[in-house]
């Protein structure tokens, strides 16, 4: 019997996958006409887009820019043939005001540099792979220099601030060598504290006095629009991240008397709503300082605003914490590191990490939050479009200006989100 077998000798030509799979052709199929009823959702959902776009669309487009006041806006929709159009004129001549508030025109530049500042100072910690290592002390000075750039004033008065923690550090290590760890930080707190309360203004003015470097003052009530809620946003977001990293520490202190401080200070804040604790810095707190004293009312907001971001970034720290494995911390504790070092070298870098979506996301909610200060008589953007709409030439705007309102926040809200991102595939925390 024969052997009829047959061994292929060349393999045949790969053949194109039908239409229907590949291509925007098949993504459709696939992803919207699946099914019927997915055939049918899609339908619906496109006509819908459609109809909603139809009247959006020239209504966005409406030609109104150089209108001076609301009824030009209309004559111009009605020369277009337009039976409705945004009045885009408010932006055009209000669009200033919106950013900058109040703030003197002359000093427009000392705000525009800060904000550019501080994407430097930023750039060694965001983009640390692409920028010089030397530039971080840039970002230690930046905190200094940017309320001397935006209120003015003496430059030796951020500097005396800074030279408080020099005397906190030297303080701290002359007392340690003689006396030991806790008596050393009790004793440069409380330098620390003397200095500020006491010292620093008294030598910064006389300085000042022999060597004149000054800007020319603004008031907190010049202050306005974006500027306003970047400047609270900024602060507050700097701040509160790494007063919840020692929050969420104390909070799982073992020791009884840091615990319960740090359980009730998270507690009370996070049971309380924000704006209450805004009017708390508005009126109530002027009742316990002393007569006279001169509280500025944005800081008071700053520090209301810190705390209360602070205790939520503590809880989402303190749940990156509790998603570690218990073998970190022996890990750290076999390989001989004390409390400290452990939790700089292993625990925390690794608890950050994981927590990276919820603190973005409290920083997000933090920057829109801002905009709560125009309950209290702040002219955050939200204050500043009541003001506008005040005026007769453009009273009934008022999509036009929330409009532009959302789109300013949404593009610091959106970059937050994707930088977050950007920084979990870097550290590789999502598949």
């Amino acid at each position: 019997m024969s052997d009829v077998s047959f061994v292929r000798t060349e393999m045949q030509p790969e053949k194109t996958p039908p239409a229907s799979t590949v291509g925007i052709i098949g993504w459709a199929h696939h992803r919207l006409f699946s099914s019927y009823l997915n055939s049918a959702i899609t339908v619906i959902a496109l006509y819908l887009i459609f109809m909603l776009l139809k009247g959006l669309i020239p209504w966005i487009f409406s030609p109104t820019w150089s209108a001076a006041s609301l009824g030009e806006c209309r004559e111009m929709i009605a020369a277009a043939g337009h039976e409705e159009g945004a009045c885009w004129g408010v932006i055009r001549d209000r669009w200033i005001q919106i950013i900058f508030g109040f703030y003197p025109v002359e000093y427009y530049w000392r705000p525009i540099v800060t904000f550019l500042l501080l994407f430097v100072a930023l750039a060694p910690v965001l983009f640390s792979e692409y920028t010089p290592p030397k530039l971080i002390w840039f970002t230690g000075i930046f905190p200094f220099l940017m309320p001397w750039l935006l209120w003015g004033g003496s430059i030796w008065t951020p500097l005396m601030i800074m030279a408080g923690f020099a005397i906190c550090y030297f303080a701290f290590k002359a007392i340690d060598a003689a006396a030991g760890t806790i008596p050393a930080l009790i004793g440069s707190v409380l330098a620390l504290i003397v200095w500020w309360l006491f010292l620093a203004s008294p030598v910064a003015s006389a300085i000042n006095n022999i060597i004149p470097i000054e800007l020319g003052g603004v008031e907190s009530r010049n202050f306005g629009g974006l500027m306003l809620s970047l400047t609270i946003g900024v602060v507050a977001i700097a701040i509160s991240l790494p007063l919840g990293i020692v929050l969420a520490l104390g909070r799982q202190s073992h020791l009884p008397i840091v615990r319960m401080m740090c359980v009730g200070f998270i507690e009370f804040i996070r049971g309380v709503p924000l704006i209450t604790l805004l009017f708390v810095a508005s009126t109530l707190l002027n009742i316990f300082l002393p007569p006279g004293t001169n509280f500025d009312i944005i800081l008071r907001v700053i520090i209301m605003a810190t705390l209360f971001s602070a205790a939520y970034m503590a809880e989402v720290i303190r749940g990156g914490l509790a998603a570690l494995p218990k073998g970190q911390y022996e890990g750290a504790d076999s390989l001989g590191l004390n409390y400290w070092q452990s939790q700089r070298l292993i625990i925390m870098p690794q608890a950050l990490k994981i927590s990276i979506p919820g603190i973005v996301s409290s920083f997000i909610g933090l920057f829109k939050d801002t905009t709560l200060v125009s309950i209290i008589g702040l002219l955050d953007p939200i204050g500043l479009s009541n003001a506008i709409r005040a005026d007769t030439a453009w009273t009934g705007i008022v999509w036009e200006l929330y409009g532009f309102i959302a789109l300013l926040f949404w593009v610091f809200c959106f970059s937050m989100s994707r930088y977050s991102m950007y920084l979990e595939r870097k550290l590789k925390t999502t598949n």
